[in-house]
């Protein structure tokens, strides 16, 4: 689906359970945001494609954290010859994406999906592609837990910093958030953003008065 120009939101459903990886992309690059669940990889592949978007112009994945359903497909998205990818995350989730420690909430995996991560992401760092990408670090969800403001479009990626369900946010997911308080404090961090649209990595896209919405979800207790 396609948000904005150039932002377009793809779907992946693994067992009824839809997710939402982002392509970002101009005439110069691709950015895809998180990789879905492993073993989806063709499907990710022609979601991309259906986009209209090359696979070969994808020059970067942002991961916004360490979950299987975020990083499932890196590995195979890494593997693809003479065709370098940078990866992005932020410092406290990079080594349970790298494999140097057990994925906090999917430590009885056997053999987690993992990959090099090329770069680490900060606060308020400003990455410039695709008419700049404003890194927001929200921790809560897990401790290097990132969303994205894409400038150009004025599109929030929240990552599962909050959910939504048909179009309307939802705010924190409790039962797969280890640290309630700080993920409210991360909330708070949006309302320094004028935002048209937010993409949830579970319930999709919300596009009805969303600065509105999130500052009711600050809002509550």
């Amino acid at each position: 689906m396609e948000v904005a120009k150039g932002v377009d939101m793809l779907e992946l459903d693994f067992h009824g359970n839809k997710i939402h990886p982002v392509l970002v992309w101009d005439k110069e690059m691709a950015i895809l945001i998180d990789t879905g669940f492993p073993g989806q990889i063709e499907d990710l592949r022609l979601a991309i494609e259906q986009t209209g978007v090359s696979l070969d112009q994808l020059k970067v994945i942002i991961l916004t954290h360490q979950d299987v359903d975020h990083i499932g497909n890196l590995p195979d998205m890494l593997q693809k010859p003479n065709h370098s990818i940078t990866v992005y995350a932020h410092e406290l989730d990079k080594p349970y994406i790298q494999g140097e420690l057990p994925l906090l909430k999917d430590s009885h995996l056997h053999n987690p999906p993992k990959g090099k991560v090329s770069d680490i992401l900060v606060d308020g760092q400003e990455l410039p592609f695709c008419g700049g990408i404003h890194v927001i670090h929200t921790p809560g969800h897990t401790a290097g837990h990132i969303s994205l403001y894409l400038k150009q479009s004025k599109t929030l990626i929240a990552g599962d910093s909050m959910y939504s369900v048909n179009g309307q946010l939802q705010g924190i997911h409790t039962p797969t958030t280890p640290d309630i308080d700080s993920a409210r404090r991360s909330l708070r961090k949006y309302l320094n953003f004028d935002i048209a649209s937010v993409v949830c990595y579970h319930g999709g896209l919300s596009s009805i008065e969303v600065n509105n919405q999130i500052v009711q979800l600050t809002q509550e207790p």
